[in-house]
């Protein structure tokens, strides 16, 4: 049984060649957060009312690589590269994408009936933890100071993202909340996929 795991692992891996997508857009996001400190770049694609009243819906795309300060960055550039990274090595590139751009251009569609402005790529991230809960739902996570099963973690970061909302501040638990929910349900469909395959 274990030999034809392994075989099939392999081979899925072999199919699927890792091209480093969440790293590629750490690297974009850096580059973005630059441009962001010397120029007016942010007031132009930031997630605002403009995205519906005025018809600039590019926004709810460009504002997933916006973020609001170095520690803001920083935060989510180390999630995007380790579960990002997780994600694509365990369910491709393409899927990893579709994962990432449909969180968070949800969760932008949402938190703009919410919020005045936003930006980050959070949304896009906690559908990466929602995709990671239900593909690999016992990979151990380091998570609030502990190590712990990916969906324990999920069910915290859920929880905390509930609680959020009715606590003053300037993080976007309703946009996290809609990301994780579109990445579980796309972790379903993927996991569907999967065993249908199999």
């Amino acid at each position: 049984m274990a030999r034809v795991y392994k075989f099939s692992t392999t081979r899925y891996f072999m199919k699927h060649k890792f091209r480093f997508y969440a790293l590629k857009f750490c690297l974009l996001m850096i580059i973005v957060f630059i441009l962001q400190q010397i120029s007016g770049f942010t007031e132009l694609f930031v997630l605002n009312g403009k995205a519906l009243y005025s018809h600039e819906y590019w926004r709810f795309l460009t504002a997933i690589f916006l973020h609001g300060s170095l520690v803001h960055l920083l935060y989510n550039l180390f999630a995007l590269a380790l579960f990002g990274s997780i994600l694509e090595k365990f369910a491709g590139g393409k899927k990893f994408l579709l994962v990432f751009f449909l969180s968070g251009i949800f969760a932008n569609i949402v938190a703009v009936n919410f919020y005045d402005s936003s930006l980050g790529a959070s949304g896009a991230i906690y559908g990466i933890l929602g995709a990671l809960t239900i593909l690999r739902p016992l990979m151990i996570v380091w998570a609030f100071g502990l190590p712990m099963p990916m969906f324990i973690a999920a069910i915290l970061w859920t929880i905390g993202a509930v609680l959020g909302i009715f606590m003053p501040s300037n993080i976007g638990h309703i946009a996290h909340l809609s990301g994780i929910i579109i990445g579980v349900l796309a972790g379903i469909i993927l996991r569907v996929v999967r065993k249908g395959k199999s």
